[in-house]
């Protein structure tokens, strides 16, 4: 074979090996080869994963809807919605007006040390503005503007101008990274089943089917599912995202927390007998 022959042989060989993907398909089949070489880690290839599944996701797709957000009545006194803000442990809480669905402003949390310090504490003053968005926007889009203005939440809007939900920049990251827990979230804590002073059930995932059925007073099987979260999702027949609901025999079962790659954590709702709503 002459000099010019094994070059070309050479450069048919190397762009063979070195090819650029042509499609996203592709270009996952060759990080998952990459994985099976060892030149990635399980954790590396999942952040990637997530980081290429961001882009083609929008907003409506993460977010809070407006049913499961937590808001403040700015008509309220702050002695009033304080123990709201302790139970719930947000860092943030978009605030509504007389309209009920009018959000005015967004009210940290740590602004209230001001009202036990015994400052003149008005809220209006405390809100920061609001910041609004479509159902459509990219997430990679959203992700760039929070880092671009330092800002942690957002308003969803509908077409029609109406508010639909919240999104937050841990919503958003969680697609990349997977749940991101703090010290406060419900996850942390060491009890799998928590009541709260509304009488529903915070359950996470992981609990034991046994251990649900003695605590709610159910009767699930664990022969096909030792844990309730592997039972909802069975049911659900598919990965449910936050805020989806569904019924699984006399309870209402809400997503809690959820990403994609598994379910966190649930809030459970018994249905009431006729003669205890009589009561």
């Amino acid at each position: 074979m002459s000099e010019p022959d094994k070059r070309r042989w050479l450069e048919r060989i190397s762009n063979f090996l070195l090819r650029e993907p042509e499609d996203r398909e592709q270009l996952i089949e060759q990080l998952h080869s990459a994985y099976d070489k060892n030149l990635l880690d399980a954790d590396a290839l999942s952040m990637i994963e997530g980081v290429l599944q961001v882009s083609e996701m929008q907003v409506r797709d993460v977010m809070i809807p407006r049913s499961q957000m937590d808001v403040i009545d700015i008509t309220n006194a702050p002695e009033q919605f304080i123990p709201f803000v302790i139970e719930t442990a947000h860092s943030r809480f978009p605030v509504i007006d007389e309209d009920k669905n009018h959000i005015i402003g967004i009210l940290l949390a740590k602004d209230l040390l001001r009202y036990y310090a015994g400052e003149d504490f008005d809220v209006r003053d405390m809100l920061r503005p609001a910041v609004f968005i479509p159902e459509s926007k990219r997430l990679n889009v959203l992700l760039k503007e929070f880092r671009s203005n330092r800002n942690h939440i957002a308003i969803v809007v509908d077409e029609y101008g109406g508010v639909a939900g919240m999104v937050t920049i841990e919503d958003v990251l969680e697609q990349i990274v997977g749940d991101i827990e703090d010290e406060y979230d419900f996850d942390e804590t060491e009890d799998n089943i928590i009541k709260d002073a509304k009488g529903l059930f915070r359950v996470k995932a992981l609990t034991e089917i046994a251990d649900f059925n003695e605590a709610l007073g159910t009767e699930f099987s664990d022969e096909e599912f030792s844990t309730i979260g592997g039972l909802v999702v069975n049911k659900f027949g598919h990965l449910p995202k936050r805020g989806e609901q569904i019924v699984l025999g006399n309870l209402n079962i809400t997503v809690l927390r959820s990403d994609s790659r598994r379910l966190y954590s649930m809030l459970v709702e018994r249905e009431q007998k006729e003669e205890e709503k009589d009561n």
